[in-house]
């Protein structure tokens, strides 16, 4: 018996939301109204990932990168993050929605980090669907901290360095708790993945659309995993190997 390598629904989704400003800038709008309209499309992106069966999903809000922006985008976006934690989570629980934060949170307001911290604990229990927000996250970044992490706790770096595995270390990465992503999303055109989980998604599917970020609804999500359901995951192997687990071909 064979075994389809083309799994009908990813487990972990992750997805690059890119292009709020410039759907604003196309209809004569500040870019913060792009923004603002990014919100919904959250909320559409996670009910339609809960009703497809997707386990994980990981939306990229705000990069280490994004402190450069003018200061007057930066503070609408943590306005609007504030305001998504307090309107948004006790909706996400009722759903069954676990979330978490991941990135440099100590960049945040004091005001902003209780909220992660209660919107975190509220949705703890909830097991329907694991929604990570990386916000003030570089994939750069969470390996120097994973890098961090494993040398603060070992008494022995040198042996250490000897005997460090993948596993290990992968182990202290912010998303530990998740499998790689299946399928990254990039909305807005660009093809690049922008230092956004840099180790997880060593195997994952890309997937680039030309949708901004605010257009990108239910539809579009189903789009994206149609053309999941058509990939091949070889993982390094072959096709036969994929497909016929049970035949060893000689490497060449």
């Amino acid at each position: 018996m064979t075994r389809d390598p083309r799994p009908a629904v990813p487990r972990h989704v992750a997805i690059i939301m890119d292009g709020n400003g410039r759907w604003a800038v196309a209809r004569h709008l500040p870019r913060v109204a792009g923004h603002s309209r990014g919100v919904d499309a959250v909320r559409t992106v996670i009910e339609q990932a809960g009703r497809r069966g997707v386990e994980f999903l990981t939306l990229f809000a705000f990069s280490s990168e994004n402190w450069k922006r003018p200061q007057d985008e930066v503070s609408t976006l943590m306005r609007l993050f504030v305001s998504a934690l307090q309107k948004e989570v006790g909706k996400l629980s009722e759903n069954g929605v676990r979330m978490r934060v991941v990135g440099d949170l100590q960049a945040f307001d004091p005001q902003l980090q209780a909220l992660i911290r209660d919107a975190e604990r509220q949705t703890m229990h909830n097991n329907r669907l694991q929604l990570t927000v990386c916000a003030s996250y570089g994939g750069r970044w969470d390996v120097l901290q994973a890098v961090r992490s494993l040398l603060s706790a070992t008494g022995d770096p040198q042996a250490l360095a000897r005997t460090l595995t993948e596993q290990q270390l992968a182990g202290h990465l912010g998303l530990a708790f998740a499998p790689d992503p299946d399928l990254l999303i990039r909305t807005g055109g660009e093809q690049r993945i922008s230092n956004f989980l840099l180790w997880q998604c060593a195997y994952s599917e890309l997937y680039f659309t030309h949708t901004l970020w605010p257009d990108f609804d239910a539809a579009a999500f189903d789009a994206a995993l149609a053309w999941f359901a058509t990939r091949e995951r070889r993982f390094g192997r072959t096709s036969a190997q994929v497909s016929r687990p049970d035949v060893k071909e000689l490497r060449a």
